[in-house]
């Protein structure tokens, strides 16, 4: 059985995958809406990776006898500025939800729950990548500037993505 400290944890945590999921399919939305078909296609990827997230923890949840509970999920905004404002404020993000899996981390320490533990390194290896994947497009977005061509051909670029 999972404790009820670290049951109520991760149901935290998969109401912020959730709204991460949420956020990011907004910031495609708004991609699309501005002619940048493949930061749309990166940031909807970006959404199915955290709907996946948040399904295995619900699923490791159920797993250890834990019961679920759903959380409302606060609306994203739906303006983002340019390209690299949409950036900045993913890389933000995936720094909060770095923060966040550590509290949740932490929890299943004080909690003694090595099982927990070692099911959630997953997910501190994960974010890893998230920041460093947002941080690099980031970093181009910053060579480019405001040159358009640039800008374009990024696009082109993270159109590749695949889930």
């Amino acid at each position: 059985m999972i404790s009820a400290k670290l049951q109520k944890a991760i149901n935290n945590q998969v109401q912020a995958e959730m709204y991460s999921a949420n956020l990011y399919l907004s910031m495609s939305g708004y991609c699309m809406s501005q002619n940048l078909k493949g930061f749309s296609n990166w940031l909807r990827v970006q959404y199915q990776e955290e709907t996946e997230h948040a399904l295995k923890l619900l699923d490791y949840l159920l797993e250890r006898g834990g019961e679920v509970e759903l959380q409302a999920i606060e609306a994203p905004p739906t303006e983002f500025g340019k390209p690299v404002e949409v950036f900045e404020k993913v890389l933000a993000h995936e720094e909060h939800v770095t923060s966040l899996i550590h509290k949740l981390y932490e929890v299943a320490v004080e909690e003694k729950d090595v099982a927990a533990q070692i099911f959630l390194q997953w997910f501190v290896t994960e974010q890893v990548e998230e920041e460093a994947s947002a941080g690099d497009i980031l970093a181009q977005l910053r060579m480019i500037g405001d040159k358009t061509g640039g800008i374009f051909f990024l696009d082109k670029e993270l159109a590749a993505r695949k889930a």
